[in-house]
């Protein structure tokens, strides 16, 4: 419980940031298609870190990120990489700020396809969130069938730092998994 007796996830009473976080963008469907590329590289640079330190940062990346332009991104040249490797807001991760980089190449290949990103990942779930009752965090899986296949998809389309587990927390965090618990205020 915390303020006004809301019972929340167990997970987000660290602090006001993480249950703000939980209570007003986790498992919310998000269907914007730069909101969406946002997350998916945000996702990935949690990668062997806890979810909390990407949070903090996330103003962060914005601004380092251009907006998350697309368009900017995809055209990043060794300078601008460099920078980005310099900047002490963001995980300073070669792999990991590359990957931002051929992730927007692979948004703008999939969108020259005629498909949206949002379309592309919503068609995985029929549009719909998937909707699990989980009574305890413990129950909650860090991976399903459904993030191996869209991890493997989004690979074969040539996006980075997107496996299975990553994809997972993904679509939790944008509402294509509703993890909250079944006690949770979010769920009533």
């Amino acid at each position: 419980m915390s303020e006004g007796n809301k019972k929340r996830c167990e997970w987000c009473m660290k602090d006001d940031i993480y249950m703000a976080y939980h209570d007003d963008i986790w498992g919310v469907p998000e269907y914007d298609d730069q909101k969406l590329f946002e997350f998916i590289n945000l996702e990935g640079a949690q990668a062997g870190l806890s979810w909390y330190t990407v949070l903090i940062k996330k103003e962060n990346y914005r601004k380092a990120f251009d907006n998350w332009d697309v368009n900017k991104i995809a055209r990043y040249t060794k300078k601008k990489r460099e920078k980005l490797l310099s900047n002490p807001g963001i995980i300073r991760n070669k792999l990991k700020v590359n990957a931002v980089i051929e992730n927007a190449k692979s948004y703008l290949k999939l969108q020259s396809e005629g498909v949206s990103f949002s379309d592309f990942l919503w068609n995985y779930v029929d549009g719909n969130p998937i909707v699990n009752n989980w009574k305890k965090t413990s129950e909650i899986p860090a991976q399903t069938k459904l993030s191996q296949t869209l991890s493997k998809d989004l690979k074969k389309k040539g996006f980075k730092f997107v496996g299975p587990t990553i994809v997972y927390a993904f679509m939790q965090a944008v509402g294509m998994v509703d993890d909250h618990l079944t006690s949770c205020w979010k769920r009533n």
